[in-house]
C-alpha cells in the first residue's frame, strides 16, 4: 500500500484526490467507505450523519446511498467543490448538505444531540493530539444517546517488525510531501484508547492493510443522550 503521507500532496489539487486515494489504497478505499457507511446507518431509517473532513465526498455519498441525511464538512473549499459536483448515487434515498467548516467549529455549528452517527475517514491523521481529543469530546455531545462514532484512518502497526517496515516506507514519502506542501500527516497513535477516554463505549478496532489502517467502531453512552435535534438546526 502506498503511504497516506501523500494525502497532503493530493489535497493540493482536489481534482486528482479521488484518483490518488484509489492508487494509495490499491482500489480498496471504496470498500472502507461502504463498511463505515453501513455501520453508521444500519438499523436506522433516515439516519442523521455528520462526516468530519469529508473531502471530495466519497464517504458522505456512501452514507446517503443508504438513506442517511448527511452533513459533510471540510475546511478545504476546493475539495468541497469537487464533492458538490458529484451526483447522488443512483437510487440513493438520502440527502447531503455540504458545509465549509473545520472540525474545531462543530461545537458552534451544531447543537447537542444533532446526529445519530458521526464518521470520519483519514481526518484524524491530519490533527494534533489536542485537536483529536477536542473533536472526540464534541462529537460525543453532538450524538444522541447510543449514537455511533466510526473512524477510519492510518495507524501504526502493532508488531515491531511491521512498525519498522512501515516507518522505512513512510519517512521518505512524508519528507517529500512536506517539502512540496509544508504540511503533513501522521499515523494515529492509540485511537481506540482515545475514543474510550472521550467517553465512548463498545469500542472495537478492526485492522486492515498490513495492520497499518484501522476502522474504530464505538457508541456514545446511552445515559448521556441529549435529545434528537435535526442538522437543519445548525447555526449560521
Amino acid at each position: 500500500m502506498g503511504s497516506f503521507a501523500w494525502m497532503r500532496v493530493l489535497e493540493s489539487s482536489a481534482e486528482r484526490y479521488d484518483r490518488g486515494i484509489r492508487w494509495l489504497s490499491r482500489g480498496r478505499m471504496d470498500e472502507v467507505y461502504r463498511d463505515v457507511a453501513e455501520a453508521a446507518t444500519s438499523g436506522r431509517a433516515a439516519a442523521r450523519v455528520l462526516d468530519i473532513g469529508c473531502g471530495t465526498g466519497g464517504l458522505t455519498l456512501a452514507c446517503a446511498a443508504r438513506g442517511a441525511r448527511v452533513v459533510g464538512i471540510d475546511r478545504n473549499a476546493g475539495m468541497l467543490a469537487v464533492a458538490r459536483a458529484k451526483p447522488l448515487p443512483a437510487g440513493a434515498r438520502g440527502t447531503v448538505r455540504w458545509l465549509e467548516l473545520g472540525a474545531a467549529e462543530i461545537e458552534d455549528a451544531f447543537v447537542p444531540g444533532s446526529f445519530d452517527a458521526v464518521v470520519a475517514c483519514l481526518a484524524f491523521s491530519e490533527m494534533t493530539d489536542d485537536e483529536q481529543g477536542y473533536v472526540l469530546e464534541v462529537a460525543r455531545t453532538r450524538l444522541v444517546a447510543g449514537g455511533r462514532l466510526i473512524l477510519a484512518d492510518e495507524v501504526r502497526p502493532r508488531q515491531a517488525w511491521q512498525r519498522a517496515w512501515h516507518a522505512v516506507r513512510r519517512w521518505p514519502v512524508a519528507g517529500l510531501a512536506y517539502l512540496l506542501t509544508q504540511t503533513g500527516t501522521r499515523p494515529v497513535e492509540g485511537l481506540p484508547e482515545r475514543v474510550r477516554h472521550a467517553g465512548f463505549v463498545e469500542v472495537r478496532e478492526e485492522r486492515r492493510w498490513g495492520d497499518a489502517f484501522a476502522i474504530v467502531y464505538s457508541r456514545a453512552p446511552a445515559a448521556t443522550g441529549l435529545g434528537a435535534v435535526p442538522p437543519e438546526a445548525a447555526r449560521p
